[in-house]
């Protein structure tokens, strides 16, 4: 008697969301094995290097300077402790980030099927695929072809986490029907405060867990105020690595970092553009510009400031020109709104044209095409379904915190999740509308494409813009050694912005580092004509007066840029250009104050020997 085997059972294949999840990070993966073959892995300036530094004064033992942060801390720190296990490679931080970006790309799919669930025909009801599941492929594969996405994903900044957290938030409002329990309410606050320390962006998020907790989850009022509450000590308790830091070991009232006085003003100023263009005084580089925020606002004040003194110094100084010109500040938030939508993409760091133009990212779509396509389906979708106008709602809180400051792309990265959404789903009725004969939807839905594609692309009639992505290269393949590359970006940036103070000042760098000296002295010249307190031209020009053997003027120039920078290599420069004219005392004084500064430098103290031995004074101990 022969044993009856029971049919064999088919497994289920993964759901769709692994396979989403498993694409993304593929293409991540690749983007960032070619990254790690590169010279743009490590940082070589800007945000980036300004993080990267901050971890590594961390990794080595410098954990505070005992004042209030002057940058928000949680991503060097967090740096630093990934250094700490894996070893100094910005790789694993790259590899963490790009997880996280996959994560994305999850989420997209997951709010789709909750937000676009519904057919819009009975013929889509008969699909093997539903309309969600549609859309959210849709705007997952946009997601993982997005540029500026791409960039982000593995490169040293906090972007990719951020995005995540973000939309990881709104997908936890969307498919929750019922009020969340009292922990998870303090798990939403506790991951919102956390991440801002980090990106403080995420807090305009509150708005929509409060709408959501009296207007969205059925609850009695008394539990309503219980639960916002909870939401709020969530976020405190959430930022309090950073406001307990600075109350209680800086001694100084600041919530999350001192900085945001200075962006502040950057966002809002007379010659405000709506992009981050830095008022006079101020370097555009991040350490640099930081630097120079403290040193204006003290030299204006006349005395050292606390950190939280900085901030009001620069934020009291944006608000007293608000209110004293009304009219611009409304022109100028007009101006913000239109870049925060226009398709002209301003990459502070200029990455993302560097990754794109070493072939380390895929080509792909950007912000420009994504917001046309959206808009039109923004508004079709927030008109037929209550869902989608949370995700709207998320997007224009976003705008909001743009428009506070100023506009980047990494600032409004955030929205491409949602506006992909709203892309795929407008396209999705574009073509139901199509196949079902529906003419009019169709063109409705086609003028409202016309009219936002022509808003998108306005154009940008400020050159300097343009020179952006071309300067930044520039200046980073001259940093490299590349002088053919560097001249040919930065002969662009020139063309298109010869009045430029900073473009001056890098084809002097050029020049002099391809041995022009007469072309390198009349570009720096030039520099300081449009930028009188640039101390790196003065510098530049002192270089150029020691290489001739000109010590005098050698010497005049640095101590001009020692008025607007005080600099240990600049002083060590002053003391060997006045040794060699013969001003031992002068030259003496110079290098006592490099060494004050930099004391660990060995040509610093060999210089001071040879001044000290020609003075007859007994040597430096």
């Amino acid at each position: 008697m022969s044993a009856t085997l029971p049919p064999p059972t088919r497994q289920r294949p993964p759901p769709i969301e692994y396979y989403i999840f498993a694409a993304v990070l593929a293409l991540r993966l690749v983007s960032l094995a070619r990254l790690a073959q590169s010279d743009l892995l490590l940082p070589g300036g800007g945000d980036m290097q300004f993080y990267n530094s901050w971890a590594l004064r961390i990794l080595h033992g410098t954990w505070t300077d005992h004042l209030a942060f002057y940058g928000l801390p949680l991503y060097p720190y967090l740096l630093a402790a990934v250094y700490k296990v894996c070893g100094y490679t910005p790789f694993v931080p790259g590899l963490l980030q790009a997880i996280l970006d996959s994560g994305t790309a999850v989420l997209l799919y997951k709010l789709a099927r909750l937000v676009f669930a519904g057919s819009s025909s009975p013929a889509a009801s008969n699909r093997r695929i539903s309309r969600g599941e549609v859309i959210g492929l849709l705007a997952a594969i946009g997601w993982m072809f997005c540029q500026p996405a791409q960039a982000y994903s593995i490169i040293l900044m906090p972007t990719a986490g951020f995005v995540f957290v973000f939309w990881f938030l709104i997908w936890q409002i969307v498919r929750r029907e019922e009020t969340p329990r009292a922990p998870t309410l303090l798990c939403f606050g506790l991951l919102a405060g956390v991440t801002a320390m980090a990106i403080a962006t995420v807090l305009f998020l509150l708005p929509l867990l409060l709408a959501a907790i009296f207007l969205k989850w059925p609850a009695t009022t008394g539990r309503r105020v219980a639960g916002a509450s909870l939401l709020i000590s969530g976020v405190l308790l959430g930022t309090s690595p950073a406001w307990v830091h600075n109350c209680l070991v800086a001694r100084d009232p600041v919530f999350l970092s001192a900085h945001s006085g200075i962006n502040f003003w950057i966002g809002n100023n007379p010659v405000a553009s709506g992009y981050p263009k830095f008022p006079p005084g101020l370097h555009a580089e991040q350490q640099a510009m930081l630097s120079d925020s403290i040193a204006v606002a003290e030299r204006a004040s006349g005395h050292s400031l606390r950190r939280s003194e900085v901030s009001t110094f620069w934020s009291t100084k944006a608000r007293q020109w608000i209110s004293r010109h009304p009219l611009s500040w409304m022109q100028l938030l007009g101006r913000k709104v239109r870049n925060f939508w226009n398709a002209f993409q301003y990459d502070d760091l200029s990455i993302i044209s560097q990754l794109r133009d070493q072939s380390i990212i895929l080509p792909g779509i950007g912000f420009g095409m994504i917001a046309a396509l959206a808009l039109p389906g923004m508004m079709i979708g927030c008109w037929q379904n209550k869902r989608a106008r949370w995700l709207a709602s998320a997007i224009f809180l976003l705008m909001a915190s743009v428009l506070a400051v100023f506009v980047t792309e990494r600032y409004r990265l955030a929205a491409v999740p949602g506006l992909l959404l709203f892309a795929a789903f407008g396209m999705f009725q574009l073509w139901e509308g199509i196949a079902a004969r529906r003419y009019l939807a169709t063109a409705l839905y086609l003028a409202l494409l016309v009219v936002n594609t022509a808003f998108v692309s306005l154009p940008q009639e400020d050159a300097t813009l343009w020179s952006l992505d071309a300067y930044n290269s520039g200046v980073k393949a001259l940093g490299a050694g590349r002088l053919a590359e560097a001249r040919r970006k930065l002969d662009l940036a020139y063309a298109y912005s010869p009045q430029n103070a900073g473009v001056n000042f890098a084809q002097g760098n050029l020049q002099l580092a391809m041995g022009n000296r007469d072309a390198a002295r009349r570009f720096y010249r030039s520099t300081l004509r449009l930028d009188a307190q640039n101390s790196g031209a003065w510098n530049n020009l002192g270089v150029i007066a020691m290489e001739e053997q000109r010590w005098g003027g050698a010497a005049e120039c640095f101590a001009r840029a020692l008025e607007l920078n005080e600099s240990a290599k600049t002083f060590y420069l002053l003391a060997e250009a006045e040794f060699r004219c013969g001003n031992l005392l002068a030259a003496d004084a110079a290098i006592v104050r490099a060494l004050e500064l930099n004391p660990a430098q060995s040509e610093f103290r060999l210089l001071a020997d040879r001044i000290a031995l020609a003075s007859n004074l007994p040597p430096l101990p």
